[in-house]
């Protein structure tokens, strides 16, 4: 019985664990979206190309509704991304 009861305190140990780091590493990064500057519009990534050769500019959180985004911000470091239980806001 007693090694019984160490398997199952083994594994609920462990799920608690795994669960703990998926917690912690939700929201480590604000989510990355490629938008048209001046009408926020949701474009495809390649618009966002490092060559330059697209239209768009990543943005940083926010939310999208409607294919625009708002509440976010151009600037990576300006999106809070403090993980699970943090509020996030930037301007932009």
């Amino acid at each position: 019985m007693a090694r019984r009861r160490l398997r199952s305190g083994t594994v609920v140990l462990g799920g608690m664990g795994v669960l703990a780091a998926t917690l912690t590493s939700c929201g480590s990064e604000p989510d990355e979206r490629c938008v048209d500057p001046v009408t926020y519009e949701v474009l495809p990534d390649y618009e966002c190309d490092d060559d330059g050769s697209g239209s768009g500019r990543y943005y940083y959180g926010g939310s999208v509704r409607s294919g625009k985004v708002s509440g976010g911000s151009y600037d990576k470091a300006a999106v809070d991304s403090g993980g699970f239980g943090s509020s996030s806001s930037g301007g932009g």
